[in-house]
């Protein structure tokens, strides 16, 4: 599982950001700056950094030169407000590899990240494991001390399973699962959902597969690891 470091000033967008890592398969690491990146870098290794351009002690155009000078090949996308081309120019200058503009689309962060971590040859992971049990999105298998008797289930079981289980303790509406999982023109109802959570509590029973599926009254469900 690859690892990310995301440096934002902000803590709003950094815990953002790194939702939408952990959910996309990656595992995300937090700096508020960049003297403190700099130091994470060296305990943490990333793969990739997601680099804010306006931050305190150090903005983001001095820590992406720092980045190339001491971490010849690890890719920087360059995460802003600032749109305008002299921006940009500067931050490709200063040797980011992308440049992403906020507001952002959730789907085109993760497909940036994708996309330089493949031309780093850096292999993104799209396995999961919570509890005694391992989710494998390349081969769709299910597998793991916790997964006894289990090894393949169905597709929107499986697609519902991996979302929950990439955010453990994150409360999904009804609303955002249906749409990730059925689709925008789903025309079925929210039963449909109830029907899936309830045979994956049936599959995965918390005593052996140490996480339960956890009903949120009024939003959704979260799934949560079980000690």
């Amino acid at each position: 599982m690859p690892k990310i470091l995301v440096v934002d000033d902000d803590p709003n967008i950094r815990e953002l950001v790194c939702a939408l890592l952990k959910n996309g398969g990656f595992e995300p690491f937090e700096a508020c700056d960049g003297r403190d990146a700099l130091t994470k870098m060296t305990a943490v290794a990333p793969e990739l950094c997601v680099v804010d351009l306006m931050m305190p002690n150090m903005d983001g155009y001095e820590l992406t030169r720092k980045i190339r000078q001491y971490y010849e090949n690890m890719p920087v996308l360059m995460l802003t407000a600032k749109a305008e081309l002299s921006a940009k120019a500067a931050g490709f200058g200063a040797g980011t590899d992308d440049y992403l503009t906020k507001p952002f689309e959730d789907d085109e962060l993760l497909m940036r990240v994708r996309a330089l971590l493949r031309r780093y040859k850096i292999e993104a992971s799209n396995t999961v494991q919570v509890g005694g049990v391992t989710i494998d999105k390349n081969s769709y298998t299910i597998g793991g001390a916790g997964a006894t008797g289990v090894k393949s289930i169905p597709m929107k079981e499986f697609e519902l399973l991996y979302k929950l289980a990439g955010s453990p303790g994150r409360t999904f509406t009804r609303d955002s699962l249906i749409e990730d999982i059925w689709g925008y023109d789903f025309e079925g109802n929210e039963r449909t959902l109830d029907v899936h959570i309830g045979r994956l509590r049936e599959r995965f029973p918390a005593e052996t597969s140490g996480f339960k599926i956890t009903t949120v009254r009024g939003l959704g469900y979260r799934l949560e690891v079980v000690s």
